[in-house]
């Protein structure tokens, strides 16, 4: 089963030596996990200062800059992991760098038939 792991914190929290540490760390575990054959993505995010948020009124597309909603912590990226089960799942989010100060997300993801494969 597909697990997309969606990794939280505050942006300010890391310096930049912090955060490129932490970027090497994520990348061992996208390794080891793609190792084991549960790799299937992983990217950080850029700063919530870049995002923008699309909503469709009456048919009229609104954007306004930032992301969905303020919060004490933000979405910072992501992994899709193939995981037996949500233990399984949960022993991974918990190897991600970011959850010793931050919080990572599990949620099984909804296969829909049709869709194009990765």
């Amino acid at each position: 089963m597909k697990y997309m792991l969606l990794i939280y914190g505050d942006e300010q929290l890391l310096d930049d030596i912090e955060r490129e540490q932490c970027y090497l760390e994520s990348a061992q575990v996208a390794h080891d996990l793609h190792s084991a054959g549960q790799y299937l993505a992983a990217a950080p995010l850029h700063p919530t200062s870049s995002a923008l948020s699309v909503r469709v009124r009456e048919g009229k597309r609104l954007v306004t800059d930032g992301p969905f909603a303020e919060t004490r912590e933000q979405l910072g990226g992501y992994f899709l992991i193939e995981a037996n089960d949500s233990d399984e799942a949960l022993e991974i989010a918990a190897r991600i760098p970011m959850a010793r100060v931050g919080t990572v997300e599990v949620r099984p993801v909804i296969e829909i038939p049709g869709l194009p494969t990765l």
